[in-house]
């Protein structure tokens, strides 16, 4: 199997999702998001918002956020008041991670990126056809990756993404689309319509 330069995939999801923001109305930046309490302008302040920090840094936004995720990630979206043209101009400019989302060869920037992506157009009625390597790639790693606790969810139970030819683990059997199974394991159970099998009852309790 041939290397897969994760890098090289954060910064084509950055830049798909580049483009896709400045197709979206003023109006469509203030639709409320997958995120619980996030609007589409928030989800963006927030994706964008450890790339300019130095460590230390993001050290002092952990100890204002407590040390959880969430209030971490609270602290970055409050303190960010630019509107999406802003925003736009500064992840244009930085399609490549920097910071703490560059972490691991940009396996944080990629999953980041792709996961609210999804979280902005699902509310949008605006989906996407992601491209198949990288979707199999975001899979792989959302399973490794703690703070999406997608291996939580998937204990016991056999995933398989139906058009990306991609499967992991064993048990009862969770099936349907790559993206549907992401969004799924990370915890949006919007997809779960989408999916079918034995085992998806227990995902759905695991939500």
């Amino acid at each position: 199997m041939a290397h897969v330069d994760l890098m090289t995939h954060a910064i084509q999801e950055r830049s798909d999702f580049a483009d896709f923001l400045a197709t979206l109305t003023e109006e469509q930046w203030q639709v409320r998001s997958l995120c619980s309490d996030w609007t589409v302008r928030d989800v963006v302040a927030h994706h964008l918002s450890y790339d300019e920090l130095t460590w230390p840094e993001t050290v002092k936004r952990m100890v204002r956020g407590r040390f959880g995720l969430n209030g971490t990630n609270a602290v970055g979206v409050r303190e960010d008041t630019r509107g999406p043209a802003e925003l736009l101009d500064v992840l244009r400019a930085h399609l490549r991670p920097r910071g703490l989302v560059a972490a691991f060869g940009g396996m944080v920037a990629l999953l980041d990126c792709m996961i609210h992506q999804q979280d902005i157009r699902r509310p949008l009625g605006m989906r996407r056809e992601i491209p198949a390597e990288r979707l199999r790639t975001a899979l792989g790693l959302a399973m490794k990756a703690p703070p999406i606790r997608a291996f939580v969810r998937a204990r016991g139970l056999r995933l398989v993404a139906t058009d990306v030819d991609w499967t992991r683990g064993s048990g009862p059997e969770v099936r349907g689309p790559g993206e549907a199974v992401l969004l799924a394991i990370a915890g949006r159970d919007v997809a779960l319509d989408e999916l079918a099998g034995p085992g998806k009852p227990r995902l759905a309790a695991r939500m």
